[in-house]
Order: structure tokens, then C-alpha cells, then sequence
């Protein structure tokens, strides 16, 4: 059974799998003019260029190409071609999943968030922190100063609401509650 085909760019997208989505664009049918999707990241990038699928825009990248693409989050602007004529239709965010397939099974992955990786740096400070009782001192001209302990859990609190926010965010898009009650009065 083949899986439906997204009218819609992904939000997340894998590594190492076939990409497929189509693009109607009433105003630049694909008969007429050619979309390419240029995606940017902080360490590269690479671009996607449409088919025609009748009047729609159909992208379908196979997975030897993507496999060859880095995971991280990226930028997509979208835009057509067509005598001489150029205009971007879209622009967005996405996702690039690892492919877990590549390298060695027992290879490691850290695949947290930013925020989970500072809450969890900022957590370990703490916790190192609870046996020091001093914040700063000095030897031999050297000195050190610790960032102090209200500041640290100001921080976490700031971190630990961001990671919240990443699950909530997660849990919709698996199709799941957020735990949150929502209320409302007739």
C-alpha cells in the first residue's frame, strides 16, 4: 500500500527516505513554470527542483539523494521560473531526521533539542553545585566566581519552560492531548 502523497511541504522530513509532496500553485501551473525549493541551514544547504504532474508541481526525491543531505533544521524558500520570470511562493521551516539506518547500529546520537541540552547542562551545574559552599574565591591572584544559585534556577525555570513547550508540541503532532484542561463557560 503506498503511502498518501502530501499536499503540503513537511514539516520534518528523514533523512535517507523518499520525499514526495505535490504543490498546486493556481497562479504558476507546473506546465508552465518550474518550482524549486532552495533549503539553507547554519552548515549547508542544497536545492529540489519540481516536476510538472499535469498543472500541479510534483517533488519526488529519491532516497539516494537525501541521504546524502545533513540533518538539522532548515529554511525553505520556494520559488518559479518561467520565461524569464522569477518569483518566490512560499518560504518555511523543517526538520531533517538523522537517518538512523546510516553508520553502525551502537554509533551514538544525541538527539536533544537545544533547550533539553542546556536544561540538562544547567540541572548537572546544580547538582554539582549543591556540595560547594562558596561562589567565589582566590589563589595565588587567580580568581574564580560562580554564577550564583538564583540565577542558575532562574535560568532552568526559563529552559525547563521551553522543553515543556517541545513536548506539547511533540504530543500534538503525534495526534496526542497536552494534559492541559481547557475550560470554557456556556
Amino acid at each position: 500500500m503506498a503511502a498518501d502523497i502530501p499536499t503540503t511541504e513537511p514539516d520534518v522530513l528523514n533523512v535517507g527516505d523518499t520525499w514526495k509532496w505535490t504543490k498546486t500553485l493556481a497562479d504558476y501551473p507546473a506546465s508552465v513554470w518550474t518550482l524549486t525549493y532552495r533549503f539553507k541551514s547554519a552548515t549547508g544547504g542544497f536545492e529540489i527542483t519540481a516536476t510538472a504532474s499535469g498543472d500541479d508541481h510534483a517533488v519526488n526525491v529519491p532516497y539516494g539523494t537525501t541521504e546524502g543531505y545533513a540533518a538539522g533544521f532548515y529554511s525553505w524558500v520556494a520559488s518559479v521560473l518561467a520565461a524569464g520570470e522569477r518569483y518566490i511562493v512560499d518560504s518555511g521551516t523543517c526538520t531533517l531526521n538523522p537517518d538512523y539506518r546510516s553508520g553502525t547500529a551502537t554509533a551514538a546520537y544525541d538527539g536533544r533539542t537545544h533547550a533539553r541540552t542546556v536544561l540538562d547542562a544547567i540541572e548537572s551545574v546544580i547538582e554539582g553545585r549543591a556540595t560547594l559552599d562558596q561562589e567565589a574565591y582566590e589563589i595565588a591572584g587567580r580568581s574564580l566566581k560562580r554564577t550564583p544559585i538564583a540565577d542558575l534556577l532562574k535560568l532552568r525555570q526559563h529552559y525547563k519552560t521551553e522543553v515543556q513547550s517541545e513536548a506539547m508540541a511533540e504530543a500534538v503532532r503525534n495526534g496526542m492531548g497536552t494534559g492541559r484542561k481547557i475550560q470554557f463557560r456556556l
